[in-house]
């Protein structure tokens, strides 16, 4: 019997070596080869030494995986790396440093004491949209947004609020054209006792705020178009070609969608302006 003298060798699969190297972001869709289990990404910690990433399921429950090999992003393994390291600035680039509204970021100041005054928004994916935007000049300002779950009853909202000087409310509405529900509520509310100087209501065109988001980030040219008497988050997450029959299913395409969103410069500056336009009626005397 004759044996051939292979020598020392890697034993490690040299596919792995080749796989991309993703840093992890909070939002984005993983699934663990393993278990199957596939879920968004909602944290990531160091246990033991070593980083372990939170998948929560269309479910709401949530485990726990440890990063590196043995995980697919969009049907395609990886090597899941840890977040990109983010340099703190110094000298003069810590003077420049920006948030992600494009604001200069204030250093060492804690979040102020919240104020009376309120933004409200339509619902929660608008609130958590303004905060990942937004948030650090808020937290510096004090002002906190709400999330309405839609505006039928605003003028009952508005009226319970009892808003005057010293505690004003900003409201963003989607779809607010001429002609449309949205403005006739609009209208009707600030029509109101007390809403004229103390409440200011602006909107932006789009059905809902995930069309505030560019195209580009997404990789489309445009948003799908969907039908009347069709769902609209519904008819969108189909479009993509993403899991959308139920609500688990609508918030994981949410997060997705909110992952791409880095700063200002990735929304739509019909929202941009209209965000700032009320930051501004809320802070300044």
């Amino acid at each position: 019997m004759s044996y051939q003298n292979w020598g020392p060798q890697d034993l490690s699969a040299p596919a792995k070596a080749q796989l991309p190297e993703v840093p992890v972001e909070r939002g984005m869709v993983l699934e663990d080869v393993q278990s199957g289990w596939v879920g968004a990404v909602t944290r990531v910690e160091k246990s033991g030494g070593m980083h372990v990433v939170a998948l929560e399921d269309r479910r709401g429950k949530s485990r726990s995986f440890r990063l590196g090999f043995g995980l697919l992003l969009e049907g395609q393994p990886i090597r899941l790396m840890p977040p990109a390291p983010r340099p703190a600035p110094t000298g003069a680039a810590a003077a420049g440093a920006r948030t992600a509204s494009g604001s200069v970021r204030v250093e060492g100041q804690r979040a102020q004491v919240a104020k009376a005054s309120r933004i409200w928004v339509e619902g929660k994916h608008d609130a958590e949209l303004v905060e990942k935007v937004w948030g650090d000049d808020l937290r510096v300002e004090g002002i906190v947004v709400e999330p309405l779950h839609g505006i039928d009853d605003l003028a009952g909202a508005v009226a319970a609020f009892r808003p005057g000087p010293g505690r004003r409310l900003g409201v963003l509405v989607d779809h607010l054209v001429p002609d449309s529900k949205e403005s006739r509520i609009a209208a009707a509310v600030m029509a109101s006792p007390g809403a004229a100087g103390n409440v200011l209501i602006v909107g932006h065109p789009y059905v809902d705020v995930w069309q505030a988001i560019r195209p580009a980030v997404l990789g489309i040219e445009t948003w799908p178009v969907i039908p009347r008497g069709v769902d609209w988050k519904t008819g969108i997450l189909t479009a993509f070609g993403w899991p959308h029959s139920t609500k688990e299913d609508i918030g994981l395409g949410w997060q997705k969608l909110l992952g791409a969103v880095r700063n200002y410069a990735d929304l739509e500056p019909s929202l941009l302006g209209r965000v700032e336009e009320v930051i501004d009626f809320l802070t300044v005397p």
